[in-house]
């Protein structure tokens, strides 16, 4: 009987690929309006390529065959770069820049998606807050301070006085993003974080993690219902998903 439920059961609807490339393809030229030229130009560039050196040594279909795959691919990629970019570009200079950037990170990290502390000088002044977004990866605890630096840098102590009460003996690195000196760029942010050391193991990140969770977020002069974070890089839609 079990077996006839499951074969009755509904099949899972597969993934139409060119469906994805194409929700992708909408999603970048909603930022980037010139992503169509450049899909195209790579594409026939490379095609083009293959296809003469097919003509030189006389066998163009061959090399035709060859290069379409490879054509699409690059053309993939310019499609995926620009794509980032853009989206890295909208973000520059707003405040949750950084949640953004961290989206971008592969396994291996834990990080929050709303600020673990915030101050805003007056409520009508969101643009002008200063956060702090905090992330754990092998290498330890990273701080990521945002706004203006002298209340970034108060706001950044304080959490590292924090982290260090939950967690002695982990490493503790503070990054400022923005555009001024003394700060990192949001589209920096992630091989910045991948050039630091490895010092932790996934079990002791797993213990850290769990202790990071206990320490209080702090927002000051944030109103109720206002996330100050609402920059974030869609990568899902950057993905087809």
């Amino acid at each position: 009987m079990a077996t006839k439920d499951a074969a009755e059961a509904p099949k899972k609807k597969r993934n139409n690929p060119f469906k994805q490339i194409a929700t992708v393809f909408k999603a970048v030229k909603a930022i980037d309006p010139t992503i169509t030229w450049w899909v195209m130009g790579v594409f026939l560039g490379v095609l083009g390529v293959f296809l003469l050196i097919g003509l030189l040594l006389n066998h163009w279909i061959y090399f035709t065959i060859i290069g379409l795959p490879l054509a699409a691919l690059a053309a993939m990629i310019v499609l995926s770069r620009r794509g980032e970019r853009a989206a890295f570009g909208q973000m520059e200079g707003k405040v949750g820049q950084s949640a953004g950037a961290l989206s971008t990170l592969r396994k291996g990290w834990y990080y929050d998606q709303e600020p673990v502390a915030a101050d805003v000088a007056r409520p009508q002044e969101i643009a002008n807050a200063a956060v702090v977004f905090r992330a754990l990866g092998r290498p330890g605890v990273v701080l990521l301070g945002e706004g203006p630096l002298p209340r970034a840098k108060k706001l950044v102590e304080k959490e590292v006085k924090k982290v260090n009460r939950v967690a002695p003996g982990v490493p503790v690195h503070t990054l400022y993003v923005g555009d001024g000196e003394g700060q990192i760029g949001a589209r920096k942010i992630t091989r910045t974080l991948a050039k630091l050391k490895p010092v932790l193991t996934n079990d002791e990140m797993a213990t850290v993690n769990r202790r990071l969770k206990s320490i209080p977020s702090i927002r000051q002069g944030i109103p109720a219902g206002i996330d100050p974070t609402k920059v974030r890089m869609d990568r899902r839609s950057l993905r087809g998903r």
